[in-house]
């Protein structure tokens, strides 16, 4: 494997982990409304936590792209968002 290959699978590996990191925070912002944490903080946290449920998957099924770890990655994207929006006060 040449290291253009190696780049662009690792690159596919982690393109869901930051692209719900990018988009999670606006999201979550659209439906439970405006809150003090710095979008920022929120999108780093969505991509540690990705990265993290992606790894955790891979070593699971030993194979990456399982519908099972793509829905555990929107799961605690989910979730963290609505922690991290106090979700549980919204209106």
């Amino acid at each position: 494997m040449t290291f253009g290959l190696l780049v662009l699978h690792l690159g596919g590996f982690v393109m869901p982990a930051l692209a719900m990191a990018l988009f999670m925070p606006w999201a979550g912002r659209w439906v439970l409304g405006t809150n003090a944490r710095p979008m920022r903080r929120r999108m780093l946290v969505h991509a540690v936590s990705g990265l993290l449920v992606l790894v955790a998957g891979l070593w699971l099924h030993d194979q990456d792209g399982k519908m099972s770890t793509y829905i555990a990655l929107v799961l605690v994207a989910a979730t963290l968002e609505w922690v991290m929006q106090r979700g549980w006060t919204s209106k």
